[in-house]
């Protein structure tokens, strides 16, 4: 009897020596407990030496080996072959980026994207160092605690429709991890991420689809945190317009 195997088709792309993308099979040992990591890194290591693609942490931490995996975005290390066997796994790189050599996407619009939103904390003055720490209590940590959880995987960009729309939306991440910084009670620059949240290519730009939410392997909600902003930046804006007085 002989060993089960399984199918991978992945997409090989070298932009200096190919004119188009093409798929390339491979028929590798099936092992229940292999994901698609594992899949990729044997044909790596045994059968195609040249095939292109990012990971780092096999553990679901560093975001690098997101994959489109039979048309959805995924972890390749956390999604298992046993979830797709005996059928084809078909492998792509991140929808929505441009190509930079087989699974491996540039990363520069989305690492732009993540500038223009400040995300560290700004504060318009420093206490003395000798005030001690700028202490929170559990329920100032857990306002934000959930968007920071994000690890820029950048699932929520391949599954996002408005981004593949339009190239120029902040996107999902950015969005969520300029709100981890606006509730941080620390924090003191909401005024300065609000120009580039509020733009024409910020916030408004999203129909809430909520994809971004359901693609994300951490549970962050970037969609709630879409509309969270709009829903403050809406409060603002009815306290500037109408209580010009007092409710800025």
């Amino acid at each position: 009897m002989t060993d089960p195997t399984i199918t991978l088709e992945i997409f090989r792309y070298h932009p200096e020596q190919d004119e188009t993308p093409s798929f390339r099979r491979y028929e590798i040992p099936y092992r229940e407990d292999w994901v698609v990591l594992d899949a990729i890194n044997y044909i790596k290591d045994r059968i195609d030496g040249t095939l292109a693609y990012r990971w780092s942490c096999r553990m679901g931490v560093c975001g690098s080996c997101g994959m489109m995996i039979n048309g959805t975005p995924r972890l390749s290390c956390a999604a298992f072959l046993r979830e797709y066997y005996p059928n084809p796994v078909r492998v792509e790189p991140l929808a929505n980026f441009p190509v930079e050599r087989d699974l491996v996407i540039a990363l520069d619009d989305f690492m732009h994207k993540l500038r223009e939103v400040n995300p560290w904390l700004i504060r318009a003055q420093e206490r003395p160092l000798s005030d001690g720490e700028y202490r929170q209590t559990p329920d100032e940590v857990a306002a934000y605690k959930q968007y920071s959880m994000c690890i820029n995987c950048m699932l929520c960009y391949a599954a996002c429709p408005v981004y593949a729309l339009e190239p120029r939306f902040l996107g999902p991440a950015a969005i969520a991890l300029a709100q981890r910084y606006n509730l941080d009670s620390r924090d003191q620059g909401r005024s300065q991420r609000q120009a580039v949240l509020s733009s024409e290519d910020g916030i408004w730009d999203c129909t809430l689809v909520g994809e971004c939410t359901v693609a994300c392997p951490e549970h962050v909600d970037p969609a709630g945190a879409i509309q969270r902003a709009k829903l403050a930046s809406t409060i603002n804006w009815y306290k500037r317009v109408l209580m010009p007085w007092g409710g800025r």
